[in-house]
């Protein structure tokens, strides 16, 4: 069965600014998650991403035997369509003092160039691997950037340089079709998000899916069966424990 991680934000953003990662830990543990997602936008201060700090929430995280991914909101490509090094040695800096397996950021405004050699040279010596996901905005969002990404990276000779977060919810934000984008995309998906979407237009909210959830249902199958699943709606604050319990077993025989 694949890994299953919790995103942080599960728990409730407001509850993770208050309480710090750290103190939710052991209740992705104790729900069965194999990782946890940490969210750099989920920090209370600039602080909390200084080397020792990152340091000791990795060590707690590996300490209750789960491994970590670090995401940052941050974007790979600027809205010019740009190679953003700056972002991406962050975020690989702040990675590497937590110790997290993959590096997430957005994909941003990237267009035609995708500038793989920086990249691969920014990767040399990291342990982690990078990946970048479909966001809720139309930049960063659309399936024809995404495919041309990978064309892109092909093109110039680095075809296996990052991978994808296949965020399913995410499609809908933008108006794509997130069963076409699991056709053209599941070769590239290293690390799925897991999340059906209630409301209309840019008033959409993440919820957890139905088990006869009909887009779960479709995508899932189509995308790699061994790559990490996490789960990035909210859990039911009345009955937390149980309803992480839950969701973590029904996301690994989904």
């Amino acid at each position: 069965m694949p890994d299953i991680v919790i995103v942080a934000s599960s728990f409730g953003a407001d509850a993770i600014r208050r309480d710090g990662h750290q103190a939710w830990l052991s209740s992705a543990a104790t729900a069965g998650a194999s990782a946890f997602e940490v969210r750099r936008e989920l920090f209370d201060s600039d602080e909390d991403t200084a080397p020792d700090m990152l340091n000791d929430l990795g060590e707690a995280i590996g300490e209750l035997g789960m491994w970590s991914v670090y995401s940052t909101p941050e974007a790979l490509y600027t809205a010019e369509g740009t190679l953003d090094l700056g972002a991406l040695r962050l975020a690989l800096s702040e990675g590497e003092a937590l110790g997290a397996r993959f590096v997430k950021l957005q994909l941003g405004g990237f267009a035609h160039e995708a500038g793989a050699a920086a990249i691969a040279s920014c990767l040399r010596d990291a342990k982690a691997r990078l990946v970048v996901e479909n966001g809720q905005l139309r930049e960063g969002g659309q399936l024809v950037q995404f495919v041309r990404l990978f064309e892109a990276l092909e093109r110039e000779g680095y075809p296996d340089v990052l991978g994808m977060t296949f965020d399913i919810g995410n499609w809908q934000w933008p108006g794509e079709a997130p069963l076409e984008a699991a056709r053209q995309l599941a070769s590239h998906v290293e690390y799925i998000h897991c999340k059906a979407v209630t409301g209309e237009g840019a008033r959409r909210f993440a919820v957890a899916p139905a088990a006869d959830d009909p887009v779960c249902a479709a995508v899932l199958p189509l995308l790699p069966r061994h790559v990490p699943r996490g789960i990035e709606f909210p859990f039911d604050t009345g009955r937390l424990q149980a309803d992480a319990s839950r969701y973590v077993a029904w996301l690994a025989a989904a």
